[in-house]
């Protein structure tokens, strides 16, 4: 908590202090090289960071939509196909797509986990594909464009359904990269392979998000590819620099897209945290499904399915009168935001697709009763009490409004009052 008692949604700055001494020498030791682009610290940190995610590559690239657009690009994706995602994300994991030549087309998220509805996927490639005799290529039935990729996003930290959705990839032919933005050491159970994965190294590639404000963050913009397929892997050095196979030799067209050396050095010194930074957004994820057991009919909490191990790089509740809530955690001092409040097929890019409001049920209702809470490793158990407090104040009003018998205005808990 700040000095004058106001809740950040988000504290970058108490980590960056206690890791001070070590990020300065990253630092100094790159002023000290000269090794401003690529180099050791660049490699340190790709070898690394694959051997967390249990792949045999990691590429550093400058951005996690640079991930997502060149894994697209390395695993086949060409112009003119359709790339199948979900309408409930950020705008990047669209872009990505677009910007790597295909149609981003979206399918319904299940209504507990926010992410990808593997069986609503299935109906999408069973009821509105049909297969090309001639080439043997899925194509969507309005548009004959080849179906050739799925990203699954796996929300807020939480891994999407993946024994399911590769299943499907296999059956038709189609590549998968995983979304990971937001999930760096969220863990998966597959049934299919009686062990747990880590997110990452479940698919084809998978696309990572190093921002400042992710469970691993740079301090600036950086990003990666994970991935088990040399070629790939080779694919993506080429296009984040400039297609180059070696200095001056083009195969390809590339990007600009390479990760620098003072960010790779700055997540190398924070990976090996990541795991206590994880564990402690765990433990304040389940000190909140404490505080809000007791009125769970009026708050819903993330649900985590017994497959997964979600990081919580956010912790999203879905409550009713959203809009008034965030405005009196705000005068309370208390900062939320809201992921996302306009679902991708109703934003203006996407026009040209088609959907109207109503097509995606689902995705529409959770837009409009989402709050994300303030969630980091250093967020102290007084504080999530107090935002408890502050949350039960109004919905409790509500609720007796509105005629519901509530038994408490809000948790028996100590209330942090400072």
């Amino acid at each position: 908590m700040t000095g004058n008692g106001q809740i950040p949604f988000l504290d970058l700055i108490t980590p960056h202090l206690e890791l001070e001494e070590e990020l300065v020498w990253v630092f100094r030791g790159i002023l000290e090289t000269a090794g401003f682009a690529g180099g050791p610290f660049v490699e340190g940190f790709e070898r690394e960071f694959a051997e967390f995610c249990g792949t045999q590559y990691c590429v550093g690239v400058a951005s996690g939509t640079d991930a997502l657009r060149f894994a697209l690009i390395a695993a086949g994706v060409n112009a003119g196909d359709t790339v199948i995602t979900v309408p409930n994300t950020f705008i990047a994991t669209a872009e990505a797509i677009s910007q790597a030549g295909a149609r981003p087309d979206f399918v319904e998220v299940d209504d507990r986990t926010y992410n990808m509805d593997a069986r609503r996927l299935q109906e999408y490639l069973e009821m509105r594909c049909v297969r090309d005799f001639r080439t043997g290529k899925l194509l969507n039935a309005k548009t004959r464009s080849p179906i050739s990729a799925i990203v699954p996003v796996h929300l807020y930290g939480q891994p999407a359904e993946m024994d399911l959705i590769g299943e499907l990839a296999e059956r038709y032919k189609l590549v998968v990269i995983e979304d990971a933005c937001q999930a760096h050491g969220a863990e998966y159970f597959s049934n299919k392979e009686n062990r747990w994965r880590r997110v990452g190294s479940i698919a084809h590639a998978a696309a990572f998000s190093f921002y400042p404000g992710k469970n691993l963050g740079a301090c600036g913009e950086a990003g990666a590819v994970t991935t088990n397929d040399a070629a790939l892997a080779t694919k993506v050095r080429m296009l984040r620099d400039h297609g180059q196979a070696k200095k001056y030799c083009h195969e390809i067209e590339g990007y600009n897209g390479r990760l620098d050396a003072i960010q790779a050095g700055i997540l190398q010194t924070k990976l090996k945290f990541l795991p206590d930074w994880n564990r402690q957004r765990r433990e304040n994820a389940h000190r909140y499904n404490e505080l809000f057991g007791a009125q769970d009919d009026l708050i819903t909490a993330p649900y985590e399915p017994s497959r997964a191990k979600a990081v919580y790089h956010l912790y999203v509740i879905r409550v009713r009168y959203r809009d008034q809530l965030q405005r009196h955690l705000a005068q309370a001092g208390i900062a939320t935001q809201v992921h996302y409040p306009m679902p991708l097929h109703l934003q203006r890019p996407y026009a040209s697709l088609g959907y109207k409001e109503g097509d995606f049920p689902v995705t529409e209702r959770i837009a409009a009763e989402i709050l994300s809470l303030p969630m980091y490793p250093h967020l102290e158990a007084g504080q999530q009490k107090r935002i408890a407090h502050t949350i039960f104040e109004l919905l409790s009003t509500k609720a007796s409004i509105a005629g519901s018998q509530i038994s408490q205005p809000y948790p028996s808990v100590g209330i942090a009052r400072s």
